[in-house]
C-alpha cells in the first residue's frame, strides 16, 4: 500500500520511502542500477525531468500535488508490476548519454560501455572508418561509438522493426543522421558485401534455463532481445560463422554473451577467445581479431547446427 501524497511532500521523502518499499518488496535491480537508492533516485528525479547529478540540497524542495500523484503512480507500477524504472520514465543512460527507451528495446546496460569509453585500447590498431552495432536495440552502443569516433560511419542493425524505430529516434535526438543509420535484417542478412573495422554485438544470448529463472523485471523486455535457444547461442553461432566476411583486414569482433560464456567455451575449445575484464562489473564479452575469424571460419560454419 502506497503512502498518501499528504505524507510525502519532498523529493527526499519520496526517495527515502521508495528505498524502504523497494527493499521490503524484494525488487530486483539490474537495469542500469544495482541498488535501491540509485533506482529510487533515478525514478523520482527522472519522472520530474530533473538531472541525476542535481545537488542534494534540492531534494528538500516541496512538490506540487500533481507531481506527488504522478510519482505515486509510477512507484506503484515499479513495486506492483515490477516495471523497470527506465521504462517508467522513458529514458536510460549509457556512456554518459541519454537514450529514449521503451518496451520495444532492452534497457541499456552492457559492459561494452567501458570499452567505448577507453577507445577500445589497447585492442584497436587505428581509428575505425566503419563500425557496426549488430542487434542494436535502442542504438546505444553504436551511437556512443559515434561520439567516441567522430569521423566514423556507424551502422545500427537489428531484426526488429520496432527496435529500429527507437534507434532512429535516438539517432535524431543526438543529431547524428549524417553518419549513423539503421539497417533491418536477421544477423548480417541486411549487410551483403559490407565490411567494418569494428563489429560490436550485444545479441540475445540467454539460455533456456536462465531465461526461465529471470526476475520479473526482465519479462517486461522483448523476449527476442534476450532468449536465443537452449544454450543461448543460436545467433552467436551465426555471427561467428559470418564475421570474417564482414570484417576488414585488421578488423575486430566484440560480442557479449554473458552467462553463456560457458557454452561458448564448451562449443569452441580450439578457439583462443580473448575474454575482456571490466572494472565496473560485467562478464562474458569476447574479442576476436579478423585473422582469427578467418582462421576458424570453417570450424564456426561446421558447428552452426551444434
Amino acid at each position: 500500500m502506497l503512502a498518501t501524497t499528504s505524507r510525502l511532500r519532498t523529493l527526499r521523502d519520496h526517495i527515502r520511502w521508495a528505498v524502504s518499499r523497494f527493499h521490503a518488496e524484494g525488487l530486483f535491480f539490474g537495469h542500469g542500477t544495482d541498488n535501491a537508492w540509485d533506482e529510487a533516485r533515478q525514478l523520482v528525479l527522472g519522472a520530474l525531468h530533473l538531472p541525476w547529478e542535481m545537488a542534494d540540497s534540492y531534494l528538500d524542495c516541496r512538490l506540487e500535488e500533481d507531481e506527488c500523484v504522478h510519482l505515486q503512480a509510477l512507484l506503484r507500477r515499479r513495486i506492483e508490476e515490477r516495471v523497470p524504472a527506465a521504462y517508467l520514465i522513458g529514458e536510460a543512460w549509457f556512456c554518459g548519454l541519454p537514450f529514449l527507451v521503451d518496451e520495444r528495446v532492452l534497457v541499456p546496460r552492457s559492459p561494452i560501455s567501458e570499452l567505448i569509453e577507453q577507445h577500445f585500447a589497447p585492442w584497436l590498431p587505428r581509428e575505425p572508418a566503419r563500425i557496426l552495432d549488430l542487434c542494436t536495440g535502442s542504438g546505444c552502443i553504436g551511437i556512443a561509438c559515434a561520439y567516441e569516433f567522430p569521423e566514423a560511419e556507424v551502422v545500427l542493425a537489428d531484426l526488429s522493426f520496432e527496435a529500429l524505430e527507437v534507434a532512429n529516434q535516438n539517432i535524431e535526438r543526438h543529431g547524428l543522421e549524417e553518419r549513423v543509420y539503421t539497417v533491418q535484417g536477421d544477423g548480417f542478412d541486411g549487410l551483403p558485401g559490407q565490411r567494418f573495422d569494428l563489429i560490436l554485438s550485444n545479441p540475445p544470448y540467454v539460455d533456456a534455463e536462465d531465461f526461465a529463472d529471470m526476475p520479473a523485471e526482465y519479462h517486461h523486455e522483448p523476449a527476442v532481445g534476450l532468449a536465443c535457444g537452449a544454450d543461448g547461442l543460436d545467433l552467436v553461432r551465426r555471427i561467428l560463422a559470418e564475421a570474417a566476411d564482414h570484417l576488414t583486414e585488421q578488423g575486430l569482433l566484440i560480442v557479449e554473451v554473458g552467462n553463456s560464456q560457458v557454452h561458448v567455451e564448451a562449443l569452441y575449445p580450439e578457439v583462443d577467445f580473448t575474454w575482456l575484464e571490466f572494472q565496473r562489473g560485467g562478464h562474458g564479452v569476447f574479442l576476436l581479431a579478423a585473422a582469427q575469424c578467418r582462421e576458424h571460419r570453417e570450424l564456426f560454419r561446421s558447428r552452426l547446427s551444434a
